[in-house]
C-alpha cells in the first residue's frame, strides 16, 4: 500500500467517525437538548438525506473536471463549517441549515474518496482496497459512536457543542493531512465544452451494465442498509418483543461479523465471478429475512426469538463482507477512462435514493405488518440474485472477474488461448 494509499484510508476512517460521532444524536439534540420538539428533529435527518440528493449530481461533474482531491478538499471544508454551526445553532432555521450544509459536505466525500481510492489502485489490487476501505468505516463509525455516547449530556447543551466542534477540527485536520496526497495522473476530460456533464450522464445511461448495476444497487441498500434502524428495528421490537440492549447486542454483532469475515472472505471473492458473488448475498440475505420471521412469527422462546434475531444481523454482516470488495470495485471497472467520479457519484445517488425510501417504507410496516413486511424484503434478496445473474451476462469476463486478467488461459474476447507448439 502506498502513501497515497494509506492517507486515503485514513480519510476514510476519519470522515466515517465523523459521521458516528454525531449522527446518532442529531434526534436527542435537536428535539430535547435545543427544545426544538420531534417534528424539527425529524426534518433535520430529512435535510441529510435530501442535501445529498441535489449535490451528488454535481459532484460527479466537479470529480471529472477538476479531480477527486479538490472536490474532496471543498467538502470537508464545507462539513467543517456545517457541523460547527450545527452545534451553535439555537433555533429551527439554523439548524435545518447547518443540517443541510453538514449533510452535503458529508455526502461528497464517499465518491470523492471512491474515485481516489480508484486513481491509485489497479483492477487487480482494488478490491482489497475498497475492501480495506469498508473495514475502516466501520470501525470509525463504532468508535466514533462509542466515544460521542460518553460525551454527550442531554442536561448540558455545552456537551453537544464540544462533540459538535471537536467534529469540525476533526474535518479540519483531515484537509491538512489529505493536502498532502500525491494522487497519480489520472485521465480526465481536458478542453471539454460546457454541455460534457449531460453527455456524460447521457453516456452513463446508455451504459445498460451500469443501469443494471444501479437497480441492483438501489434494491439491495433499499432491502438491507434502509432497514437496520427504521423497519427492522421497529419489527424486532414490535413483532419479537426485543429489548433496546438487545437491538444493541444485534447491532454489535453485525460489525464484529464484518470485521471478522472482512479479510477471511477476501480471497474467495477474489477468485469468483462478482456476479455470482452478489447473487449469492442475495441468497444469504433472503435466510436472514426468514430467520427474522422465526423471530417474530415464531412459536418459539424468548431466548430462541433473541439469538434469532441477533443472528439476523450477523448474516447481513456476512452478506456486506462478500459485497464491499465486489460492488465498488465493480462501479470503478464499469466506468469509461476519466468518468469514474461520474459513475461513483451516480451510484451514490441511487444510494441516497434507497436509503431514503427504506426507512419510509419499511418503518411502518415493520411495526404493524409483520408478516408481509418480512415477504417483501425476503423477495427484495431473492430480486437481488436474478438481477444479479442478469448483469453477469452484461459484464466483459474481465469485468466480472478481474483475476482473468492475469491468466494466460483467456485471450481477447474470452476465448481460450492456443497452446504454443511445442519444437522438443
Amino acid at each position: 500500500m502506498g502513501a497515497a494509499m494509506r492517507r486515503i484510508h485514513v480519510g476514510n476512517a476519519l470522515s466515517a467517525f465523523g459521521l458516528g460521532f454525531t449522527v446518532p444524536y442529531l434526534y436527542v439534540y435537536v428535539a430535547q437538548v435545543r427544545d426544538l420538539g420531534a417534528v424539527t428533529a425529524g426534518l433535520v435527518l430529512a435535510v441529510f438525506a435530501v442535501a445529498a440528493l441535489v449535490v451528488l449530481p454535481f459532484a460527479g461533474r466537479a470529480i471529472v473536471r477538476r479531480g477527486a482531491l479538490p472536490v474532496l478538499l471543498a467538502a470537508l471544508v464545507t462539513a467543517a463549517v456545517g457541523a460547527l454551526s450545527l452545534g451553535l445553532a439555537g433555533s429551527a432555521s439554523t439548524v435545518l441549515v447547518s443540517a443541510a450544509v453538514l449533510g452535503a459536505g458529508q455526502a461528497v466525500m464517499q465518491p470523492a474518496l471512491a474515485t481516489m481510492i480508484v486513481d491509485c489502485s489497479s483492477s487487480e489490487t482494488r478490491s482489497r482496497a475498497f475492501a480495506m476501505q469498508f473495514f475502516l468505516q466501520n470501525l470509525g463509525l463504532g468508535i466514533g459512536g462509542l466515544i460521542g455516547g460518553h460525551l454527550v449530556d442531554t442536561s448540558r447543551a455545552g456537551s453537544f457543542t464540544l462533540l459538535f466542534s471537536i467534529e469540525a477540527a476533526m474535518f479540519l485536520v483531515l484537509v491538512a493531512v489529505m493536502a498532502t496526497v500525491r494522487l497519480p495522473r489520472a485521465p480526465k476530460i481536458e478542453g471539454a465544452p460546457a454541455g460534457s456533464a449531460k453527455g456524460s450522464w447521457k453516456q452513463l445511461l446508455g451504459n445498460r451494465a451500469m443501469v443494471q448495476l444501479c437497480v441492483l444497487g438501489f434494491v439491495l441498500f433499499f432491502a438491507c442498509y434502509g432497514q437496520f434502524e427504521s423497519g427492522l428495528s421497529a419489527y424486532g421490537t414490535e413483532a419479537a418483543g426485543i429489548s433496546t440492549s438487545t437491538l444493541g447486542t444485534a447491532l454489535a454483532a453485525n460489525t464484529a461479523m464484518i470485521v471478522v469475515a472482512q479479510f477471511a472472505v477476501l480471497r474467495f471473492v477474489e477468485r469468483r465471478k462478482r456476479s455470482r458473488v452478489i447473487a449469492a448475498v442475495g441468497l444469504i440475505w433472503a435466510v436472514a429475512w426468514a430467520v427474522a420471521g422465526y423471530a417474530g412469527l415464531g412459536h418459539g422462546s424468548e431466548a430462541m426469538a433473541t439469538a434469532a434475531f441477533v443472528s439476523t444481523y450477523a448474516l447481513f454482516g456476512l452478506g456486506e463482507a462478500l459485497l464491499s470488495p465486489t460492488v465498488a470495485p465493480l462501479v470503478a471497472d464499469l466506468a469509461p477512462e476519466g468518468m469514474a467520479g461520474q459513475y461513483n457519484s451516480a451510484f451514490a445517488l441511487v444510494k441516497q435514493l434507497a436509503l431514503a425510501v427504506g426507512p419510509a417504507v419499511g418503518g411502518p410496516m415493520g411495526a404493524s405488518l409483520h408478516g408481509p413486511y418480512i415477504v417483501t424484503f425476503l423477495l427484495c434478496s431473492l430480486g437481488m440474485t436474478v438481477l444479479a445473474v442478469g448483469l453477469g451476462r452484461r459484464l466483459t469476463p474481465v469485468q466480472n472477474q478481474p483475476s482473468l486478467a492475469q491468466s494466460r488461459v483467456v485471450a481477447q474476447g474470452g476465448a481460450p488461448a492456443e497452446p504454443a507448439p511445442s519444437h522438443a
